[in-house]
């Protein structure tokens, strides 16, 4: 059994995410702990925007328990009553919401947000300040999963060589074996290299973990192009390394995947070590 964290920000619930919980504890049992983030102060929100330098601070509102929150949860738990999940409820976030996610993150084996609601009143035109901070301090890999989407029959493993890449590839494989028998194509995106970096060594792992499994250099600019050729999949989930040293710790600026997680099409697996 695993444990999934579902995090929640103030009014906001995504169906999204609960329903990739659910469906995966139809594979095999979890525990879903909802975690339930106190709202922000968006009025205020201008003049913390830069006020600190190690992370996005943003001022929470002063009653946590709002009826919105409330309904929430109770939202929450009726789900999961009703799909016969055992769920436990954590909502007492009195300290600054990233440091406390971060800690939750570190006791779960893998965060859930839903890509169109956390935080959505910052912005939807790109991951927001707030949704990037909590994946970087995440110490668990993060699905990341649309309002909209058909759960994945296909996984497309993003590889250039580097260890994150690496470590996300075998992160997924642990934590989702059910789905490692999906076909499975794992994919080059390194710009220059001609040949797959470590080709012998990455099929070698790759090919026990996923019995379904091709290998190809995309035959597009990655930086450009991945997002549209990724996002012209159906049924897909897209496994990925990120904020590690390599090509991958530029994902958002490089917009990789932050164009695909914008796009709100398709679930994507992130990990970082």
């Amino acid at each position: 059994m695993k444990k999934i964290l579902l995090a929640f920000d103030g009014a906001h619930f995504s169906e999204g995410a609960f329903e990739f919980a659910r469906r995966l504890n139809e594979i095999q049992r979890v525990l879903i702990t909802g975690i339930f983030i106190p709202q922000v102060d968006f009025a205020n929100l201008w003049s913390y925007a830069n006020s600190s330098v190690g992370g996005f601070f943003i001022p929470l509102v002063e009653d946590e328990e709002t009826e919105k929150v409330k309904q929430n949860i109770e939202h929450f738990e009726s789900l999961c009553r009703k799909n016969k999940i055992e769920y436990r409820v954590h909502k007492d976030f009195y300290d600054f919401a990233i440091p406390e996610l971060k800690r939750e993150s570190r006791f779960a084996d893998i965060l859930i947000l839903g890509s169109e609601s956390f935080y959505s009143n910052i912005g939807t035109n790109e991951p927001n300040e707030y949704f990037k901070d909590a994946l970087e301090v995440a110490e668990c890999p993060v699905l990341i999963v649309p309002e909209k989407f058909d759960f994945p029959q296909n996984t497309i493993l993003a590889y250039d060589g580097s260890a994150s890449s690496v470590f996300a590839i075998k992160q997924f494989s642990y934590l989702f074996p059910g789905l490692c028998d999906n076909p499975t194509q794992l994919v080059a995106v390194q710009d220059e290299e001609e040949n797959l970096p470590d080709e012998q060594n990455i099929e070698e792992l790759a090919s026990r973990h996923f019995s379904d499994l091709s290998i190809q250099k995309l035959d597009v600019e990655p930086r450009k192009y991945f997002s549209t050729w990724f996002n012209e999949r159906k049924a897909t989930m897209l496994v990925s390394g990120s904020f590690g040293r390599s090509f991958f710790s530029q994902l958002f600026k490089k917009s990789f995947v932050s164009d695909v997680i914008k796009e709100h099409k398709l679930p994507v697996f992130l990990a970082h070590h």
